[in-house]
């Protein structure tokens, strides 16, 4: 197996945020989708990947479709995605993911954590090269549907890798491959389960335990922030389950 099967291990391996946290994050996908492409998932790709990822977590029907209807509302303010760039200690680098309305406080809060855990925030630029930026789909699995063959049909629109786990079939790819491949699985009716981007770290650094929760201790409050999307970094992760 490749780098993202084993950052997608371990992520799962991670304490994930509780589900109220979940929701909130997809609705702001969902006022970003809709502002971009309009209400209806029909003819805007964006907002069916992220009506496809609330269901995966269960976000009800109701709740989705209250969060497309305030995004049509002239009061509903739009968020802006903006990437922090930063050091935790022991020299781990670290990129944070926001959604945020008021950009102003949104710095602020991220400054305070480093500065608190004794890292660093850091200009545009300075760590987001250690990272590859990726597209991932999770498709549903069918008796008939040969893995090595959809490999050698995506070859061509950069697909990286391509594996089974208990969660369905995984499909990785560079992140400008998105909508090529969106559009591959739909014509070809392969049920997308959930789809999104990832930040794979492209070397990561092994510490100490004690060091360890140094780095924890920053990473839990910059996920705890209501505007963090997400958090990555290039901390060695523990994979054995």
């Amino acid at each position: 197996m490749g780098r993202a099967f084993e950052f997608r291990k371990a992520r799962k391996m991670k304490r994930w945020a509780a589900m109220s946290k979940a929701f909130t994050r997809i609705g702001k996908d969902i006022v970003m989708a809709v502002k971009e492409g309009g209400p209806d998932p029909a003819s805007n790709a964006r907002l069916r990947a992220v009506i496809q990822n609330a269901k995966s977590v269960n976000m009800p029907k109701d709740n989705i479709e209250r969060a497309i209807k305030r995004a049509t509302e002239k009061g509903q303010g739009n968020f802006k995605e903006v990437l922090f760039e930063g050091y935790a200690p022991h020299g781990i680098a670290i990129l944070v993911e926001t959604a945020t309305d008021n950009n102003t406080r949104t710095v602020a809060n991220i400054r305070s954590y480093f500065n608190k855990c004794n890292g660093n925030l850091g200009t545009s630029g300075s760590v987001v090269f250690m990272f590859d930026h990726v597209c991932n789909f999770r498709i549903k699995p069918q008796e008939e549907l040969d893995l090595e063959e959809l490999e050698l049909e995506l070859i061509d629109f950069g697909v990286e890798e391509i594996f089974e786990d208990e969660d369905g079939i995984l499909i990785y790819a560079p992140f400008e491959s998105f909508g090529a491949i969106q559009k591959y699985l739909e014509d070809h009716n392969l049920e997308i389960l959930s789809s999104g981007f990832e930040r794979i770290p492209q070397v990561t650094k092994q510490l100490p335990p004690e060091q360890v929760e140094e780095v924890e201790k920053l990473l839990e409050k910059i996920e705890e922030d209501d505007d963090v999307q997400n958090v990555y970094h290039t901390m060695e992760e523990n994979t054995e389950s």
